[in-house]
């Protein structure tokens, strides 16, 4: 029984790295496109330099926090906040 717990959370695991990695690919092609200024901090977070503030941003959850923008989820939520903004 304990292997099959075992067995179970590495099937999760790999499917969460496979997650994160998709949903990284997909946040740095969205900023690119939309010339936002990133910088990849590690496999799991994202810094955005918005009007001389670094805005964290969590591809896996979508979460999104830093001063000069509301918290919340969502990549898009994020880009309407930086993009009708700043321009």
């Amino acid at each position: 029984m304990k292997e099959d717990f075992e067995a179970l959370k590495e099937v999760l695991n790999e499917i969460k790295d496979k997650q994160q990695k998709e949903r990284m690919e997909y946040a740095i092609k969205i900023f690119h496109k939309q010339n936002i200024d990133y910088r990849i901090t590690n496999e799991t977070e994202i810094d955005i330099n918005y009007k001389n503030n670094t805005i964290k941003f969590y591809p896996r959850t979508g979460w999104h926090t830093g001063k000069g923008i509301k918290d919340g989820r969502g990549i898009n939520k994020l880009l309407k906040q930086i993009v009708t903004k700043s321009a």
